[in-house]
């Protein structure tokens, strides 16, 4: 646990965090002096001490690469995944030291926001780096549509492409760094007001509260601010375009009717405090 605190002390990344908050409770607050450090993004954490040994941590591809056999930990490793765990394995040089299982803490209000999404007609997709099993059993809780699992930051944003290029207007929604390129590519880029810099400053739209029932009410008001502004340039045009005649006295010729000024001028008014009050109208409605 000491070498994973010693790495994931120096990450900003979620998975980190918890480590780090586990480790504090275990009272392990000393971390390893390291000479240099390494974040391959979406991967893992390589660190070197001043004797060149190697601390490790990352997920089972990651432990691969470095040549970290993770054969004895397969079991426990699955196990973990289908609990809807992520895995991080801890390695020393080329030893696997142990592994430690993560979880999303599922937020009470998650499925419900998932299912009045789906209710407005929106199909959602879980798009995350972890495990695929973990991902599904996370996906299968809150119910998305579809669940897209271990991809790197930068390909977050290629599934957001691919999704733009089939037709698709897509809204991303992320907290993290590793969701900033998504949140760039993605049509509407919206980010969880407790979420890192980097992911606030990408995006269109920022949620006040890290809330994902959030997302719908957004969406809502959207629609229905859209359909607001419809119907005012509806009306706007539909009154003006008898008004201007009128009070240009096309009427003269047939009826010798002219429209005072001063009735003009009231009448153009009304228009505006019409708008004005069809606008208003948001302010009652239930997002």
């Amino acid at each position: 646990m000491q070498v994973a605190y010693s790495l994931e002390s120096l990450s900003e990344h979620p998975l980190a965090k918890a480590v780090c908050v586990a480790a504090e409770e275990m009272e392990i607050l000393e971390a390893r002096s390291l000479m240099g450090f390494e974040n391959i993004g979406g991967r893992g954490l390589l660190g070197f001490e001043a004797n060149k040994h190697r601390l490790i941590a990352g997920s089972v591809p990651f432990m691969v690469e470095m040549n970290v056999n993770t054969s004895k930990y397969e079991e426990d490793i699955e196990e973990l995944h289908s609990k809807g765990q992520t895995t991080i394995c801890v390695a020393f040089d080329k030893e696997l030291m142990g592994i430690i299982g993560v979880s999303d803490k599922i937020r009470e209000n998650s499925k419900a926001a998932i299912e009045r999404l789906k209710s407005m007609r929106i199909k959602t997709v879980l798009l995350t780096g972890d495990n695929r099993l973990a991902a599904e059993h996370i996906g299968k809780i809150v119910g998305t549509d579809e669940v897209v699992a271990e991809v790197l930051p930068t390909e977050k944003a290629d599934v957001v492409k691919y999704y733009q290029d089939s037709g698709k207007v897509v809204m991303m929604v992320g907290d993290g760094i590793n969701d900033a390129p998504a949140l760039v590519q993605a049509d509407i880029g919206c980010a969880m007001g407790g979420g890192s810099d980097i992911a606030i400053d990408s995006a269109d739209m920022i949620l006040m509260k890290s809330d994902l029932f959030d997302v719908a009410r957004a969406v809502n008001l959207s629609r229905l601010a859209v359909r607001n502004i419809k119907q005012n340039l509806f009306w706007a045009f539909f009154y003006n375009s008898i008004g201007i005649p009128i009070a240009a006295g096309v009427l003269y010729p047939a009826f010798h009717l002219l429209l005072s000024p001063m009735i003009g001028a009231l009448a153009m008014s009304l228009s505006s405090v019409f708008v004005v009050t069809n606008a208003l109208r948001l302010r009652g409605k239930k997002l």
